[in-house]
């Protein structure tokens, strides 16, 4: 009796083995789940930490519809003197980060709060992640959403013929695919997404920390499995570097001279940091308007992924003026 119920423990260790080796193998879902607590934990702490910088003065509309899915949601701020006012303001529209498997529009709030202080409209738009939507639903619903502007958003003091977009990780590699859809036909047809907003209201990009050339990605290096386990929940497939639908995830190799005026920043310590620097060179090759800010490759302490959130830091300080710097340029402010 006794052999016979080792025996049978044994089986069922086995069987759960093997389903557990099985989940982690045929679908990205238990790796892309871990990476989102590791992720979703530290968003909980840089919100808390930027709360302590927002100035008085930012008013809100939380929880606008933007479209009928169920992640389809923006949050807008502006100066409360705008409130009660037909007043409508230059408008940063910003896509949140997180790999494309995590993130939501509430992360980058408070950051918001501290640009529409500086005479802004500043939007946050939420987007299905992955592995539950897969590549391009992301770029569908951003190009959504700036459709919604169009048409409503002097409901939120948004004027929708002076747009910034912004982006930071993931949402830098979203809003500088949609800045490519916007300026070039070829690439949005070959998206088969059609443009909601004219070039000629696109005033300029902000792109933080992002990734724009998958082919150039190290899948055996230190990042390995994280990025295969990131890209295989985004693109849908295992396979996802022979995809050719998914090969337009890459838009360093799709932009030219019409790409709006871009500020382009990563740090020191961010692995990500060569694409940055690839798309600025490849920008300012085509002729593009490019403002970088790179840091010395010995600058110390490295300066991490999602550096310029921290403004208990010069760098992250130095990263938010030189954007509002370049956002004076583009789209000169309203006083708040």
């Amino acid at each position: 009796m006794a052999r016979r119920m080792i025996l049978w423990s044994f089986a069922v260790l086995a069987v759960v083995a093997i389903a557990a080796y099985a989940a982690f193998e045929f679908t990205p879902w238990p790796k892309a789940l871990l990476i989102r607590h590791a992720f979703s934990t530290e968003a909980a702490k840089v919100k808390a930490a930027l709360a302590a910088h927002v100035p008085p003065g930012v008013a809100e509309r939380l929880d606008v519809r933007y479209a009928g899915e169920s992640d389809t949601l923006l949050d807008a701020f502006y100066p409360a003197s705008a409130d009660g006012t037909s007043t409508v303001l230059p408008t940063v529209v910003w896509v949140h980060g997180g790999a494309w498997i995590s993130g939501t529009r509430k992360d980058v709030g408070e950051y918001l709060k501290i640009i529409a202080a500086r005479g802004y409209a500043a939007v946050s738009v939420e987007y299905s992640i992955a592995p539950g939507a897969a590549y391009p639903t992301p770029l569908r619903q951003v190009n959504a959403a700036l459709a919604w502007l169009r048409e409503h958003g002097r409901e939120l003091h948004v004027d929708a013929s002076r747009i910034v977009l912004a982006g930071d990780s993931a949402g830098a590699q979203i809003v500088a695919q949609i800045a490519n859809i916007v300026s070039v036909p070829s690439y949005a047809a070959a998206i088969g997404i059609q443009p909601s907003l004219p070039r000629r209201d696109l005033k300029g990009v902000l792109l933080n920390c992002g990734a724009y050339d998958i082919t150039s990605v190290d899948l055996e290096g230190p990042f390995g499995d994280f990025l295969r386990t990131v890209m295989w929940s985004y693109s849908g497939t295992h396979d996802f570097m022979s995809d050719p639908r998914f090969a337009t995830v890459s838009v360093v190799k799709y932009v030219t001279s019409d790409f709006p005026p871009a500020f382009i920043s990563s740090g020191n310590g961010d692995p990500l940091t060569p694409q940055s620097k690839a798309l600025a060179a490849k920008l300012t090759e085509a002729g593009a308007t490019v403002d970088a800010l790179f840091f010395p490759d010995d600058t110390t302490p490295p300066l991490p992924h999602e550096y310029q959130f921290n403004l208990d830091t010069d760098a992250g300080r130095l990263a938010l003026d030189r954007m509002l710097a370049f956002l004076a340029r583009v789209v000169p402010p309203t006083a708040g």
